[in-house]
């Protein structure tokens, strides 16, 4: 990766925090993409610009793109976020094709910049069970990456996702992000951000609800790896 430029998609959650650090760490030059799509925990985007900063990435761009004209999921209607723990199956908090659009963005700014390698914080093993998760579909999305574009057709590039995260636990990602120095403080997983007093009793207006599938992911993860998690919780 090194002096290489690489387009990653950053929410401002852990993940693609943990996929910042690891590019950023390794040289690369850092196109960061986060997308605004309307969602319920619009928090994440203040993350994603506070990690953006730290990193001193060549490029932060924040795009609006409203998928609550949309709808379809708990994270952009009005539908209630699930807190009675990680179900099986696809949960509501799923964003129709998310992945796919999102994806497909960082691919068209990819190609704009003359850039070849994209990264998304995908994660088969310790996650709600989301279809655009799985390598099956990042594989079919880097085939028709190459399919689809100028630079794929004529052979100047060879588009590639990379996925550091896809076959670790939770708890892996935790303890990968420890090691590339992230500060984990600055990142935020809650879908259902909630005011309430943190673990020190002072009175905060956004905490994570402690309760949400990504809240008690981001919890398992940090207790399964022996990191003391530094999340407010309400």
């Amino acid at each position: 990766m090194a002096n290489r430029t690489i387009v990653v998609l950053l929410s401002g959650g852990l993940d693609s925090a943990t996929c910042l650090a690891l590019a950023s760490n390794a040289g690369a030059r850092v196109h960061a993409l986060t997308i605004d799509y309307n969602q319920r925990h619009r928090i994440e985007l203040e993350a994603a610009k506070t990690l953006a900063a730290r990193y001193r990435v060549h490029r932060h761009i924040i795009l609006p793109l409203d998928l609550r004209g949309f709808g379809g999921s708990a994270l952009t209607a009005e539908i209630d976020v699930p807190k009675d723990g990680v179900q099986p199956g696809i949960p509501i908090t799923y964003v129709p094709a998310r992945n796919t659009i999102f994806l497909s963005v960082a691919l068209g700014w990819a190609e704009a910049v003359g850039a070849s390698d994209l990264m998304i914080g995908v994660n088969a093993l310790d996650y709600s069970g989301y279809p655009d998760c799985r390598p099956e579909f990042i594989e079919a999305f880097e085939a028709m990456a190459n399919l689809a574009t100028k630079a794929g057709v004529e052979g100047s590039a060879r588009y590639a996702v990379h996925t550091p995260l896809l076959a670790l636990s939770k708890a892996g990602i935790v303890q990968l992000a420890a090691a590339e120095g992230l500060d984990m403080a600055l990142t935020w997983s809650c879908y259902d951000p909630t005011p309430g007093k943190g673990l020190d009793g002072r009175f905060e207006a956004n905490l994570h609800c402690g309760l949400c599938d990504s809240c008690r992911l981001r919890q398992k993860g940090f207790a399964d790896a022996g990191v003391t998690d530094p999340t407010g919780y309400a």
